[in-house]
């Protein structure tokens, strides 16, 4: 199965964060006989009830690991192609990153280079449990190499997250006397625009923080004054978190609830010599592995303009790319640990 057959194979199965266990399946029975036709080991790595990490090796010593997540967002989108490109749920992030990366090993086999292994994990849109479960259970791998789109250009830093609800509370009226109630989506809605408000740090490889309200509910009914409301905010950090959960803190205090939800580092990343290099405004599994790993690398073919939208797509030339683009990495990586 070449590259792009294997990629449409794998937008095809479903695999929304929570169900990955069909999808998990099937890699694993992909990469069962190339891990014993070289001598190789494989597993299944349970991270929950029918949630489970694979991991392939082949070596006497894990030195570097390709890795990448095999959930998606939804909604589900099965596969297409034209002449240029694979559509479909997860082409760039990143059904077509494993694609290629399992084409890159074996090539990377059929060279005879050893001591490398892929890891695909489990629940990176949502919550990392993969990663973070693969952070507990280390192996020894001195460098991962994280799949998500990047254009096949390596990413030398990736913007953090900052999450955090704002609630506020009132009391219920009828909509006829608001005098005699006291409304929290109007609260909130003053403590929001105070928020947008706030200067965030910048970084000079990073750019600015960015700040987004996602989600905003709260109310009874239009003729009722509402009592509770609240709103989802996310920030992308691009450095320490400090100023700005102390600025947050100022503008809400007296006034709403602020509850933290959840905060991944910024990260200034590495190069190798002859691949270009880009910065990234998302986040990724590579904080919830922790450096037990190894030193990380982020790259992969594809846009993330697209990922996550109805257009999901990921050029066909990319994916060819990204197969000698992870064989060189290994190779390189070896190398250097081996030193």
């Amino acid at each position: 199965m070449d590259v792009f057959a294997l990629t449409r194979a794998l937008i095809d199965i479903e695999s929304i964060s929570d169900n990955e266990e069909q999808v998990g399946r099937y890699l694993y029975d992909y990469l069962a006989p190339l891990a014993a036709r070289y001598g190789g080991s494989i597993e299944r790595i349970e991270v929950e009830p029918r949630r489970f990490n694979i991991l392939a090796q082949w070596g006497d010593r894990l030195l570097v690991t390709l890795s990448t997540h095999i959930d998606t967002v939804p909604p589900f989108i099965p596969s297409s192609e034209d002449e240029t490109h694979i559509h479909g749920r997860g082409a760039c992030d990143t059904k077509g990153i494993i694609a290629s990366m399992i084409k890159a090993a074996e090539a990377l086999l059929e060279s005879g280079q050893r001591n490398f292994g892929i890891l695909l994990v489990v629940g990176e849109e949502r919550s990392s449990a993969g990663a973070y479960h693969a952070a507990a259970h280390p192996r020894g791998s001195r460098y991962i190499v994280n799949g998500e789109p990047t254009g096949n250009h390596l990413a030398i830093g990736s913007k953090g997250a900052l999450r955090y609800q704002v609630a506020a509370t009132g009391k219920m009226a009828h909509s006829a006397y608001p005098e005699l109630g006291d409304s929290a989506i109007h609260k909130l809605i003053e403590v929001l625009a105070d928020i947008r408000r706030i200067e965030l740090p910048a970084d000079p490889l990073l750019g600015p923080s960015t700040l987004n309200i996602g989600l905003i509910s709260g109310g009874r009914a239009p003729n009722v004054i509402a009592d509770e409301a609240r709103a989802e905010l996310f920030i992308r950090l691009v450095g320490d978190s400090a100023s700005t959960k102390a600025a947050l803190q100022r503008t809400v205090e007296g006034r709403a609830e602020l509850k933290f939800v959840l905060e991944i580092p910024a990260l200034h990343l590495g190069g190798i010599d002859g691949i270009p290099t880009t910065v990234v405004a998302y986040t990724t599994d590579i904080p919830a592995f922790r450096g037990q790993w190894g030193e990380p690398f982020l790259i992969g073919p594809g846009s993330i303009h697209v990922a996550h939208t109805l257009e999901e797509r990921v050029p066909k030339n990319q994916l060819i790319d990204a197969i000698e683009i992870y064989q060189t990495m290994v190779k390189e990586l070896c190398r250097r640990a081996s030193k």
